[in-house]
């Protein structure tokens, strides 16, 4: 049985975020902040604090990070998941603002699709899903844009159905975006042989 995880990175607040009875919640430093604004109480908070400088919750399980370190706060708590079994994983507030931080927590998710979890990142405006050896349909609305990339060096046996511009067996490489800007036209799959495909949704 799918067990989901889902974590509150430090990126652009935005309003509609949740999480279901049942799901794991880690806030990471600034995320603690955009809980507490969102309403959602985490299960755990970690961080090394250089973003977030209020008080936490005493009831609640802290982890602190120092802020000299190889990994990120958000890179931490996908691992930290990952390592208690957690193969559905959700990270609000990730993609936006810094672009080395969307970066990051990209390289992040990578590698946590190539371990075999499901991985969503959501921003404000753009949701992502991570595919990886497999298939993945996405329900969506007409005329929504779809982007498709490589992530990792040559993604094979590509196929795109449910878009305006399908595809079929093709081979994607990091180097060249030909998946971009492609248009939805109801429900989406995407699938993959061998690599990991970034899967962008956004209102065109």
């Amino acid at each position: 049985m799918s067990k989901r995880c889902v974590i509150l990175s430090g990126g652009p607040y935005y309003a509609g975020a949740t999480a279901a009875d049942g799901d794991y919640v880690i806030a990471c430093d600034l995320g603690y902040g955009h809980a507490l604004k969102a309403g959602i109480r985490p299960d755990l908070v970690i961080g090394d604090f250089d973003s977030y400088r209020g008080t936490v919750d005493p009831a609640l399980a802290v982890i602190p990070l120092p802020v000299a370190k190889d990994d990120t706060d958000t890179g931490y708590a996908l691992r930290y998941a990952l390592d208690r079994g957690f193969d559905d994983i959700v990270i609000h507030y990730a993609l936006g603002a810094r672009l080395d931080h969307t970066l990051a927590n990209l390289q992040s998710a990578m590698a946590a699709a190539q371990s075999g979890a499901s991985i969503t990142l959501c921003g404000a405006a753009e949701t992502v899903r991570l595919v990886s050896h497999g298939s993945l349909t996405f329900g969506v609305r007409r005329g929504q844009a779809l982007s498709v990339l490589a992530l990792t060096d040559v993604c094979r046996d590509v196929c795109i159905e449910g878009a305006a511009y399908p595809l079929r067996h093709a081979e994607l490489r990091s180097d060249y975006p030909l998946g971009v800007s492609n248009q939805a036209e109801g429900d989406v799959t995407v699938s993959v042989g061998d690599g990991v495909l970034f899967v962008s949704l956004c209102e065109a």
